[in-house]
């Protein structure tokens, strides 16, 4: 692999997260080109110096990417690989930003061109505001990433990939399979996502925010999701997420009965344990 100031990068999908990396990789390559269906878009894209240039073919620009981004939503994105595999260039690099992994892994241990190489990702950041205008408001620094690598990866391509996750402002990057990824992401995100919704569902009162201090807010502000995208990775996340809502009902029970029964030296110790377990999370 060229040095990554040497590398052409691809985007494909530049919608928030597309459009966010693009900027994270602006002034660290060669080339950034993108593509999208979305005429406008490219153009914005082009004219604000975010990429280079912007294509609505894939197989027009596919071959001239050293690395490709693949920043699509789980069945777009097996569906993009199906139909465009043959247009990446022979020993292209390929990474995506899939919120659901287990699906993806297999698909590409089965079907991946033996010349390319394939690291799945996922860059824990974003936004509840959709699309590439949003892009700017999608922070990288700081932030952790997961790698979920096939067995057929090379070990100097996970190493490349690592340094241009760095170089974007992350700050940490975990290496776990598929399916642990999947098991924790449906409590730290799909979960949390879940719950926001629900919270909102069940307060009908739209003047309610008024009396809003901060602590509403924070915990609803992600029910402005994009409903297409987290509809899907619930349903690809079933068996988890249906596993950590159970596991949620049973805390949450657990606390009503401790409030409904007056037990205060046991709701006292339960807080005490949360606020503990929290403090120690890292």
């Amino acid at each position: 692999m060229k040095k990554i100031e040497d590398c052409t990068f691809g985007v494909v999908g530049l919608g928030l997260m597309g459009g966010a990396v693009a900027l994270a990789l602006r002034g660290k390559t060669r080339r950034i080109l993108a593509y999208d269906i979305d005429v406008a878009v490219l153009e914005t894209a082009k004219k604000d110096e975010v990429i280079d240039e912007g294509f609505i073919e894939p197989q027009e620009m596919l071959p001239m990417c050293d690395v490709v981004y693949l920043c699509l939503n789980p069945s777009t994105l097996l569906a993009f690989l199906d139909a465009w595999m043959p247009f990446f260039g022979a020993g292209s690099l390929l990474t995506d930003i899939a919120g659901v992994k287990t699906p993806i892994v297999a698909a590409m241990e089965e079907k991946l061109r033996p010349d390319l190489d394939f690291i799945p990702g996922h860059p824990m950041a974003g936004s509840e505001k959709g699309g590439f205008a949003q892009a700017k408001s999608c922070v990288f620094t700081g932030k952790n990433y997961i790698l979920t690598p096939l067995k057929r990866n090379k070990a100097e391509n996970i190493e490349f990939i690592k340094n241009v996750i760095y170089r974007m402002g992350f700050s940490r990057i975990t290496e776990t399979t598929a399916e642990d990824h999947d098991r924790k992401i449906a409590f730290t995100s799909q979960l949390c996502h879940v719950i926001a919704a629900a919270l909102i569902d069940c307060e009908p009162d739209r003047n309610i925010t008024r009396f809003g201090g901060g602590s509403f807010e924070d915990l609803t502000r992600i029910a402005m999701l994009n409903v297409p995208q987290w509809t899907e990775l619930f349903l690809e996340n079933k068996r988890e997420l249906l596993r950590r809502i159970a596991q949620f009902e049973d805390s949450l029970d657990k606390l009503k009965t401790l409030v409904a029964e007056e037990r205060k030296d046991d709701l006292q110790a339960y807080l005490q344990t949360a606020r503990e377990r929290r403090a120690s999370m890292k």
